[in-house]
């Protein structure tokens, strides 16, 4: 027996659309409902096997349902723009895979599923006729009254894009408690406000379900009600029920005739002359993958077919090691080089892959792509940062990952234990709060207890229409009920036995060493990634989080010592935007944001109070990142008109500030990307979108990146002197470079040295840029030491 899977692809790419992130290319286009369609799609051909695909679609004009109640789908907001460019474009996806496309005026992409379903299963009936087997891919319920069997099944999301489920007649039957042919009388009942069907108001679920089970369709319901009245009653229905049914006839057939899916849409079906697997053109999708930037598509779609995905020598290597594992092989360090040339010349494409490279160069060899690289290295004026920083970094990374970091592998259980009894009791506080016990992990439930149960108000909703419990939601609700602590509390706590007391002993060697992977090209602004684990996402603003780097130790003779660069990201936008107050304040080594509030405010800097400073640290940060009023007033806690007051004072005074950040914006615009002090770039192509979001988004990011980038300059520069440091002063059995976290670069040294070197590293950090080049400001380095990361006194 023969597979055909039909997708449904307007209520796929809804569903996507709305689960999925804001997606976009470098160029601006947006792709997270084309992404999560290539994403089920492909889903469906691991699981189903398909021997044929083909997808129906919705037309934007109206149907016949439109043209019988005007009404239908009336309650609908009007589709974002970005969903509908998706919608047009996800035409060419199905072209690319070589997917059939059905669609019909008038008819719904449901009709045409019902009409390919009904034309199907008369084939079967034929004497001789190919028996098919059919599968609806779909992001909608309704679909389901098509189910009959296990002939015809429904393949559905349950939540987001990945957690599906495969609904036969047993399946529905176990769901709803009927069979799929009685799913347009359930609606019919009950009504569907997402499509302004009205049924019978007053009549909801659970009254529907017990009237289709004791009575069948709604014919039969209304036969029923004509010859017994009494049976209602025994069936456990009040005699209001009895009147709204008699009422609501009309309202009821009516709308179950439009929730019945047609089967009799005018298409010429037939199905496809190849199966999907012969008639499919990988080059055609992998161009297309490449043109949306969808990294990892064209190798799940070779792996669904069965395909090497691995694709030649280099890509075999990857394959099987992680990048830094590769070695010190010919090919394995000029393919490292190949990728940090390639994130150097497409700064969005982070941590690149062999198809990437590839992909971008258009090269029929990987020398040919190498030598691409090179030139257009040159061409872009980047052989500084390539020669200086990049690839002098690599061995030092190389070394930084051998040796390892060492952990407290008992200190952690113990700590896990702890966590894990105080999460036990937090659990136990918030079900007291409650007054009933549930899945705190849940959203669902979560969510139930919150806004049904304890009736807090929330404003955000879910793509499924359910209220947010995202953390960002609940920090809203703090004020509201003394739970909102205790569910944050749970959620940091479980975060942290998850994600690093459970799994950091799981990777530490024999040694009791773990050797995590710093990513030089993990980042679009330059600044590196680290994984497995990912040592810079350690919290380290809140006690509990503190405490998991007392596990970060080292050897008896040894200690740590941590280099921190001071406040490196306000110093480099003095020096870049030249602004003579901010330069002036870091001159005089004044505390910048007291000084910035002095300004401010209009009062001295001794009548400064905490809460002065702390408004002007909000937008001394924030301006960098794109800070509006809005998200200024959030921060500050203070009403709109303060806000504004105070973003405009703030410009007022550092005027040079405000020109710099607006010619940084106009300059990206202009030329499409942005430069570091050393000359790196990153790209926004994204600037120039049509729409205002995107660019808006892109905006904001330029704004910050000449200043981030820079500060990742500095960083990975002083990373490579303090190695040439080391071996020129014939220090390599003596130090070690161990970790790199944003500004920190944390090393470990025998306690005999540490007197002598602490002084030269923190030279070389802070003459990295000298003062007499960046308006006389210095670069400052902090220095601590200690026995474990997380008690470090200064040095």
């Amino acid at each position: 027996m023969k597979r055909l899977v039909l997708l449904d692809s307007h209520a796929i790419l809804h569903r996507a659309y709305h689960a999925l992130p804001d997606f976009s290319t470098a160029a601006g286009e947006p792709t997270g409902a084309l992404y999560g369609l290539c994403t089920m799609l492909l889903s469906a051909v691991e699981k189903l096997k398909p021997d044929y695909i083909v997808a129906a679609y919705d037309l934007p004009k109206p149907t016949h349902r439109h043209e019988a109640y005007k009404d239908y789908k009336a309650g609908r907001v009007k589709t974002d723009e970005a969903l509908v460019q998706q919608i047009i474009r996800s035409r060419e996806v199905f072209d690319a895979l070589s997917i059939p496309i059905y669609d019909k005026e008038g008819f719904e992409a449901d009709d045409i599923l019902g009409t390919i379903v009904e034309k199907t299963k008369k084939e079967w009936s034929k004497k001789g006729g190919q028996k098919i087997e059919v599968v609806i891919a779909s992001g909608d319920m309704d679909t389901l009254q098509l189910v009959s069997g296990e002939a015809v099944r429904v393949y559905t999301l349950k939540k987001g894009i990945k957690d599906t489920i495969i609904y036969d007649e047993a399946g529905v039957r176990e769901r709803f408690g009927f069979g799929p042919e009685l799913l347009p009388d359930y609606k019919g009942l009950r009504g569907d406000p997402s499509d302004n069907i009205i049924g019978i108001k007053g009549i909801g679920e659970k009254t529907a379900t017990t009237l289709i089970t004791q009575f069948g369709a709604i014919e039969d319901i209304y036969k029923a009600l004509r010859k017994n009245k009494d049976r209602f009653t025994e069936a456990g229905l009040t005699p209001r029920i009895v009147e709204l049914l008699e009422t609501g006839q009309e309202d009821a057939e009516f709308s179950k005739v439009l929730t019945t899916i047609r089967r009799d849409a005018p298409i010429d079906w037939k199905l496809p002359e190849k199966a999907w697997r012969e008639a499919v053109d990988i080059d055609a999708a992998t161009r297309l993958f490449s043109k949306l930037e969808f990294r990892t598509m064209a190798i799940r779609l070779k792996n669904a077919l069965g395909q090497d995905a691995s694709g030649g020598a280099v890509q075999a290597e990857v394959a099987t090691k992680s990048t830094h594992a590769i070695g010190a092989s010919l090919e394995g360090a000029r393919f490292r080089e190949a990728a940090v040339m390639m994130w150097l010349v497409n700064s969005n494409l982070t941590d690149p892959t062999p198809d990437d490279i590839m992909g971008f160069t258009g090269a029929k060899s990987f020398d040919e792509a190498y030598r691409t690289l090179k030139a257009e290295i040159e061409k872009r004026g980047l052989t500084r940062v390539w020669d200086e920083i990049e690839r002098p970094l690599m061995p030092v990374l190389d070394k930084m990952k051998q040796r390892g970091v060492k952990i407290d592998k008992e200190y952690l259980v113990s700590l896990g234990n702890q966590y894990r009894k105080d999460l036990g009791a937090i659990e136990k506080s918030v079900w007291r709060m409650a007054e009933a016990e549930f899945n705190i992990s849940s959203p669902k439930q979560l969510g139930e207890v919150l806004f049904v149960k304890l009736g807090l108000k929330s404003k955000k909703k879910t793509a499924g229409g359910a209220l947010s419990t995202k953390e960002s939601e609940l920090e809203k609700l703090r004020d509201e009920h003394p739970i909102i602590d205790e569910i944050l509390k749970y959620r940091e706590l479980s975060k942290l036995i998850g994600t690093y007391l459970d799994t950091i002993p799981t990777l530490i060697d024999d040694s009791s060493r773990l050797h995590s992977t710093f990513i030089q090209t993990g980042s679009a602004t330059g600044r590196m990634a680290s994984k497995d684990p990912n040592i810079q996402n350690i919290p380290n603003k809140t006690e509990l989080g503190r405490k998991i780097r007392d596990a970060f130790i080292t050897d008896k003779g040894w200690k740590l010592i941590a280099f921190d660069y001071s406040q490196i990201e306000l110093r480099i936008a003095a020096f870049l935007s030249k602004d003579e107050k901010f330069v002036d304040i870091f001159k005089r080594g004044e505390d910048v944001h007291a000084a910035v509030a002095a300004q401010v405010f209009g009062v001295p800097t001794e009548s400064i109070t905490k809460s002065m400073r702390s408004q002007a640290k909000v937008i001394n940060f924030g301006v960098m990142y794109g800070m509006g009023v809005t998200a200024l007033q959030k921060n500050m806690g203070v009403d709109r008109k303060a806000a504004q007051k105070f973003y405009n004072d703030y410009f007022e005074r550092f005027s040079g500030l405000r020109d710099y950040l607006e010619g940084v914006k106009a300059e990206a615009a202009r030329q499409g990307y942005t430069e570091t002090y050393f000359g790196r770039r990153r790209y926004f192509d994204g600037i120039k979108s049509k729409l205002p979001f995107i660019r808006a988004a892109a905006e904001r990011m330029a704004i910050n990146a000449p200043i981030q980038g820079t500060e990742a300059d500095v960083v990975k520069l002083a990373m490579i002197r303090i190695d040439e440091y080391i071996q020129r002063k014939d220090l390599s059995k003596d130090v070690h470079i161990l970790m790199q976290v944003h500004d920190e670069i944390v090393l470990e040294a025998k306690s005999g040295v540490i007197e002598a070197i602490v002084p030269d590293i923190r030279k070389i950090m802070e003459e990295i840029i000298l003062p007499k080049e960046i308006q006389g400001i210095t670069l400052v380095a902090d220095a601590k030491v200690g026995d474990n990361w997380g008690e470090m006194e200064k040095a």
